[in-house]
């Protein structure tokens, strides 16, 4: 059998895509709109997409469709429910971002736990020019060594968070649903976290899983930083407690709704206690280029017969 691959999003992944390993057809879009699926994949068996989304109703159109190989690990966009009962496998991206995510984590608590971009800010605006000392304290400063680090969602990247903590001599509270030693609860993370770090997955439980109330349990100068789904946190009550002063400072990476043309409220904070991202802390060089030949390898495992990284519905 030949199959037929065809690539929905290519703009997403800046790496190099090698061929697979057996007989095929290939073609790619840079994008796709969500009309434009089912004539571009009508005669496909192989499907990869990144963001663009494989609903029941454009799933039914496609009976030629096998595989559908997620570009990324997250795969709400795929309804895996119709894929079990139609026998279409999905797979994903496991374990690339191990140093990417983690990087970017650290590079927005430097920046906030320093206040560097309220120095920068200050410098620009002529404040270092007019001190009268050789310096200027008007934002506090806080090591990051003696701190203590929550980690929600305590998977590989997590732990991949932990490890760099641990070097440098912070304090590491990490939660996760799934059972493991040394975890602890949400309420411990909340009041004595310095600094917050999400790496869970988006489900029906997880959303908005960080609201006012759990925004109110924080020291008034913690960090939540958020690399990992933007629906994870009520967006209304974060903007609220930056301007507030509920919080010291946020990171983030990810919006609820990407990209957000409509707006965000998250868009409009002008505080130099806020870095926003555009969801690019997974998208080091490196990275994308793990990520483009596991998924690969994903398509040529599944083809020959041993499936690799199947999603469970």
């Amino acid at each position: 059998m030949q199959h037929a691959i065809v690539f929905l999003d290519r703009e997403t992944l800046d790496a190099k895509v090698r061929p697979p390993s057996f007989p095929h057809s290939y073609n790619e879009h840079a994008v796709t709109a969500v009309g434009e699926i089912v004539d571009r994949l009508k005669d496909a068996t192989i499907a990869i997409t990144n963001k663009v989304p494989m609903r029941a109703d454009t799933l039914k159109e496609l009976p030629k469709l096998k595989l559908i190989a997620v570009a990324a690990t997250g795969t709400d966009i795929v309804d895996k429910a119709y894929c079990k009962e139609h026998g279409i496998t999905v797979v994903n991206i496991r374990n690339y971002a191990f140093n990417t995510v983690p990087e970017h984590v650290f590079a927005m608590i430097f920046a906030l736990r320093r206040n560097l971009i309220a120095y920068q800010e200050a410098v620009r605006g002529g404040a270092w020019q007019r001190a009268r000392q050789f310096c200027f304290f008007d934002y506090p400063i806080r090591d990051v060594a003696g701190s203590t680090l929550g980690i929600i969602g305590f998977g590989a990247l997590g732990k991949s968070v932990a490890r760099i903590a641990q070097s440098l001599d912070m304090r590491v509270l990490p939660y996760d649903v799934f059972p493991q030693p040394g975890l602890v609860d949400l309420e411990t993370i909340y009041k004595e976290s310095d600094i917050i770090t999400l790496h869970t997955p988006m489900t029906p439980e997880t959303r908005n899983m960080i609201g006012a109330k759990e925004l109110k349990m924080m020291k008034p100068t913690a960090i939540l930083i958020n690399t990992a789904r933007g629906g994870l946190v009520d967006e209304q009550a974060l903007a609220e407690a930056l301007q507030n002063g509920t919080i010291g400072g946020a990171g983030f990476d990810v919006l609820t709704k990407e990209p957000p043309k409509d707006g965000n409220v998250l868009l409009d904070l002008r505080l130099p206690n806020f870095i926003l991202t555009p969801h690019v802390a997974w998208a080091s060089q490196e990275a994308m280029q793990v990520l483009a030949d596991q998924l690969i390898d994903n398509i040529e495992a599944f083809v020959a017969g041993k499936p690799q990284n199947v999603v469970q519905e």
